[in-house]
């Protein structure tokens, strides 16, 4: 059968018209939220119709948002999916409050009680692994008991374990610039997660008093980078570690973390076996860094290497690359550097200020288990190799610097910078080739600067 040219003109004219329409469909959204806004609420943005380049602008207004939701959407490489707060006037960030918060009642979706901010498993919008996500200039908090939200079956108490931003699970996520607090987690990322990145955040106040069990953050992930954050002490009464990691491919660069039961607690993955599998698994980087124990802080022990399940066979057992941190500590007693869980993981220790400020018996390097490796370091002098009964063993490659002070500016005020005549100035080796160079400082708070790209590097996190 023969079409004609009426006909053939008329589908012509359709298909034109859907390719406009398609073409309409796929343009990216901008939803601003606010007061005199457009959205009102963050529960009026329809977050189940989200699409790749897609953005959320929540804006300042002088009371918090009393509101909680979750994101299951993809974005993609090329276009992202962003959620962003519009700061103030005199810059402050939106704050987004669990205590009292409501739910968009088109949203369902599981583990309500877990967080203020969720981020993937959900009914409505259908469930998915949410992908390219960036998530910025936020004050989330208030995610922990007593508190109570309302969810799809009414009101509801948070969990224990809560957290102002819960990730079940994600792929190429971006924290930046986010105050984190007042939650029993501030940060939790599950295990089924891959590439997340946590920059320029603030993360203090969390936890529940009385416990071990929940932390400013608590990370399970395939590839994570922590780097300009500002980790400051937990809430009063609570006995959480700062920074809690169970990722393959960790690394943390140019942080500040005071405080916590430990200020680093490096265990094994006991969520996902293909992260103990990864040969990332083996190697963590943590670099550049300005770690402060106080005086009230829990445990002895800076940093815990290894595993704590008690099921070795998943245990780390690989090389925690330590170097170019400034580690104080305030204590008027004794304190163990490095714990390592097996005598199978190593810490290769290169270029670092290592001072305790009451006296240099205080400062111990190894408890218990393992290897460590010192390179040219700095170390309060009279410092000891162990305070208990150790039956690892200690390896000088380079010959370490000791002296009483390092040479801060002002260890009184935490200024942790060195004066020109300090001996860490310009002191530190060559690191090994296989270890990247720290490119960035940290700079108080939650801001990183470059350092030079060549020349020698300062003993310590510059």
């Amino acid at each position: 059968m023969k079409m004609t040219m009426r006909r053939q003109s008329q589908i012509f004219l359709v298909g034109i018209l859907g390719l406009q329409l398609g073409s309409l469909s796929c343009e990216a959204v901008d939803y601003e939220v606010g007061t005199g806004k457009a959205y009102s609420t963050i529960g009026s943005v329809p977050w189940e119709a989200l699409r790749a380049g897609d953005s959320v602008r929540i804006h300042w207004q002088a009371k918090a948002y009393h509101e909680k939701w979750v994101l299951c959407c993809r974005g993609s490489q090329e276009k992202p999916i962003t959620i962003s707060g519009v700061p103030g006037p005199e810059g402050q960030l939106p704050v987004i409050d669990g205590q009292g918060a409501t739910t968009r009642p088109a949203l369902n979706f599981w583990g309500e009680e877990r967080g203020v901010m969720k981020i993937g498993g959900a009914n409505n919008p259908g469930d998915t692994m949410p992908a390219h996500l960036v998530v910025e200039n936020l004050e989330i908090r208030s995610g922990r008991q007593p508190y109570t939200y309302s969810g799809r079956r009414g009101a509801a108490k948070y969990s224990k374990d809560a957290a102002s931003v819960m990730v079940e699970k994600v792929e190429h996520l971006v924290l930046r610039n986010l105050v984190l607090h007042d939650s029993a987690n501030g940060l939790m990322v599950s295990a089924q997660s891959r590439d997340v990145r946590v920059e320029g955040c603030h993360l203090y106040d969390n936890g529940n008093p009385g416990t071990i069990t929940e932390h400013n953050a608590y990370t399970e992930c395939n590839g994570i980078v922590f780097e300009g954050n500002h980790f400051g002490p937990l809430r009063k009464g609570c006995s959480g570690n700062n920074l809690k990691d169970r990722s393959a491919g960790l690394v943390v660069a140019c942080n500040w973390i005071e405080g916590g039961n430990r200020q680093l607690d490096l265990v094994d993955a006991t969520g996902n076996p293909a992260l103990n599998a990864a040969p990332a698994y083996r190697r963590t980087l943590v670099y550049g860094n300005v770690i402060i124990e106080n005086e009230e802080d829990g445990n002895n022990q800076i940093v815990h290497y290894g595993g704590d399940s008690t099921k070795t066979a998943g245990y780390r057992k690989g090389v925690l690359h330590f170097y170019h941190n400034t580690v104080v500590s305030k204590r008027s007693r004794s304190i163990a550097l490095f714990r390592l869980s097996t005598p199978d993981e190593t810490v290769e220790c290169h270029g670092n200020i290592l001072h305790a400020t009451s006296k240099g018996k205080n400062l111990s390097l190894m408890c218990k288990v393992g290897v460590l490796k010192m390179g040219k370091n700095w170390l309060t002098a009279g410092w000891v190799p162990t305070v208990d009964d150790f039956t690892g063993q200690i390896e000088t490659l380079q010959p370490s610097v000791e002296g009483a002070e390092p040479g801060f500016v002002m260890l009184a005020e935490n200024d942790l910078s060195l004066v020109p005549a300090s001996a860490c100035t310009g002191a530190a080796l060559p690191l090994p080739a296989d270890l990247p160079r720290p490119v960035h400082r940290y700079v108080r708070h939650q801001r990183i600067e470059a350092l030079p790209a060549d020349g020698p590097l300062n003993l310590g996190a510059q």
